[in-house]
C-alpha cells in the first residue's frame, strides 16, 4: 500500500506539474498507458493521480474520450482576479509599514530580474517572479486571516493555470512599470489608501487586459 500510495504521489506531482507549467496544455488527452510508460509506472498509479485532478477541476473526465486537460474557465479567472485585487491591495498596504528592508530590497531585485526578461520572455518564468514579487510585499500583512484568504486566492490562481503572459505578452512590460509605481509608494511612505489603490489598479489592470484578449466585457470592479 505505501509503494502504491507513494507512486501514485509521484505521477499526481508529475502530471500536475506539466499541467500547471503549460508542458499538457487545455484539450491535452491524458492516456493513462503513455503516461505509465513516460512515469516508469503502471498505470493504477497514473487512474489515482488522475483522480485527485479531477477532483481538483484540473482534468475534465468524457465518456468515450477519457480524460483531458480542462480549459482555462475565463469566469472563475475573472471572479478571482477580482477577489484578490480587493484582499491582495489591502494586504500590501497592511503590510507597508512593517515590511523589512531586505523584503523590500528583494521585491527591488525580482522587479529588476522581470524587466531583464522583458525581451526573451518566458511567461512560466516571468509568471512565477511575478508572484514572488507581489509575495514579497505583502507577507508582512500583520492580519493574519487576511494573509490566509490570499494564500487561497493565489492557490486558486494556480489550479486555474491561466498563464496571464502567454495570453497578454505586452502586458508583462506594462506590469514591470506598475511595479516600479507601487514599490515608490511604498518606499516614500505614502497613505494606506494610496498604496491600496495603487496595489488593486494593477491587479484589474491584468484582469481587463486578459478579459480583453479572451473577448470577454471588462470587469466594472
Amino acid at each position: 500500500m505505501t509503494t502504491t500510495t507513494s507512486k501514485s504521489q509521484r505521477a499526481y506531482d508529475a502530471i500536475r506539474s506539466h499541467i500547471l507549467d503549460g508542458t499538457y496544455t487545455p484539450g491535452y488527452r491524458l492516456v493513462l498507458g503513455t503516461l505509465a510508460d513516460e512515469l516508469e509506472c503502471s498505470v493504477v498509479p497514473v487512474r489515482e493521480a488522475i483522480r485527485r485532478l479531477e477532483a481538483e477541476g484540473l482534468v475534465h473526465f468524457e465518456r468515450n474520450v477519457g480524460a483531458t486537460v480542462s480549459a482555462v474557465d475565463a469566469t472563475l479567472y475573472m471572479n478571482t482576479m477580482q477577489t484578490l485585487a480587493v484582499l491582495e491591495g489591502t494586504a500590501t498596504a497592511l503590510a507597508a509599514p512593517l515590511i523589512s528592508a531586505e523584503s523590500l530590497a528583494k521585491a527591488h531585485r525580482i522587479n529588476e530580474q522581470m524587466r531583464s526578461l522583458l525581451n526573451h520572455l518566458e511567461p512560466t518564468v516571468f509568471t512565477g517572479l511575478n508572484n514572488d514579487f507581489h509575495a514579497a510585499l505583502y507577507e508582512a500583512c500583520p492580519n493574519t486571516h487576511l494573509l490566509d484568504l490570499v494564500h487561497r486566492g493565489w492557490a486558486r490562481m494556480n489550479a486555474i493555470r491561466a498563464s496571464t503572459f502567454n495570453t497578454i505578452p505586452a502586458r508583462a512590460a506594462q506590469s514591470v512599470e506598475e511595479h516600479d509605481a507601487l514599490l515608490a509608494a511604498i518606499d516614500a511612505a505614502r497613505p494606506a489608501p494610496e498604496i491600496e489603490a495603487t496595489a488593486r489598479a494593477h491587479r484589474m489592470r491584468t484582469l481587463n487586459a486578459y478579459l480583453a484578449a479572451v473577448g470577454a466585457p471588462p470587469s466594472t470592479l
